[in-house]
């Protein structure tokens, strides 16, 4: 069956209601969080060996066997598997024929609808399937004001803004984010953009944003790296298509203020929330390249390549890496 984020929530509540779950999606830090918060529900710690216990890429037949093992200290034993992918799917459905026995937790990419794992995840009563898609926008900007209320710091509205453009796509590295504020205001402190662009802003040399600026001020072979590299190290393919449109939204309006005869550095100044310094002069260099019609232009192939991404089958990565490149031509 399938679920969404209210049913996971019950979920959480009584585990006992499915004998296996599938997490999956584009966004990994979710999948991973929404894994361990459903690991703990049922077997209450992590650290328990005898119901606890976690997989990563394992053949059908060690799934088999760790899946239908008695837990030593009472209690319903927990199986964790990373990397879940459609080979475990004959043996899922033969192992998973009732609710006793351990609770299976399984963590895979996104997977398409042809997907055998998803498939049956979907359709067995005994089963559940949840897909993982970062949160954007009105729903990010909630979950952020959540995490900084569960660290006791209060966040300044502009500061949230900035947060909410600029924390990333992956439910790992917004909390990470968090995180380093948190520690950085204090128990009971305040963030204000300032402190925002401090500690948050100053992400790794290559990133999403570095292929992103260097893209628009048509510096291909640093986009073409920083790209790769961005992918490499767990960026999602649809989160740097979203990354690359949010830019170009933002290089819309500062090519409509220079289209009404604004000047770059004006132009550039006025956007809210405001350039993380370091990123100033890529954006200005930018605002010189770009007019609204490209960035209308650019913006219509940034959703075709979302939409290839999610429905033609092709590699995911591979159409969001020329996306980037696109972009770097263009400029």
């Amino acid at each position: 069956m399938k679920l969404d984020g209210r049913d996971f929530a019950g979920l959480l509540r009584d585990p006992s209601r499915v004998r296996a779950v599938l997490l999956h999606g584009p966004d990994g830090g979710l999948v991973r969080e929404r894994g361990a918060e459903l690991a703990r529900a049922a077997a209450g710690s992590l650290d328990d060996p005898f119901r606890f216990v976690e997989l990563t890429r394992p053949d059908p037949g060690t799934l088999t066997l760790e899946a239908t093992a008695q837990s030593f200290s009472g209690g319903r034993r927990v199986l964790r598997v990373r990397d879940a992918t459609d080979t475990l799917a004959t043996a899922l459905a033969a192992t998973c024929r009732d609710r006793g026995g351990s609770l299976i937790i399984l963590e895979a990419n996104e997977l398409p609808p042809r997907s055998k794992l998803r498939g049956w995840a979907e359709k067995d009563t005994l089963a559940a399937s949840l897909a993982c898609y970062a949160e954007e926008g009105a729903a990010l900007k909630t979950t952020l004001r959540g995490l900084f209320e569960a660290e006791h710091v209060a966040i300044a509205p502009d500061a949230l803004d900035w947060l909410v453009q600029h924390a990333g796509a992956d439910r790992g590295i917004v909390r990470s984010e968090v995180e380093k504020l948190a520690l950085f205001a204090g128990d009971g402190g305040r963030i204000d953009v300032e402190s925002a662009l401090l500690v948050a802003g100053d992400q790794a040399e290559l990133s999403v944003d570095d292929a992103l600026f260097a893209a628009t001020r048509g510096a291909l072979a640093e986009a073409d790296r920083a790209a790769a590299i961005a992918l490499a190290e767990g960026a999602s393919a649809v989160g740097l298509i979203r990354a690359a449109h949010s830019h170009m939204d933002r290089l819309a309006r500062v090519a409509a203020a220079r289209d009404a005869g604004a000047a770059a550095m004006e132009a550039v100044k006025a956007l809210r929330p405001p350039i993380f310094f370091r990123r100033e002069r890529a954006m200005l260099e930018a605002a010189e390249i770009w007019r609204s019609a490209a960035v209308a232009s650019q913006q219509l192939a940034l959703r075709e390549a979302e939409m290839q991404c999610k429905r033609t089958g092709l590699p995911a990565e591979a159409i969001a890496h020329a996306a980037v490149l696109a972009i770097a031509r263009r400029a």
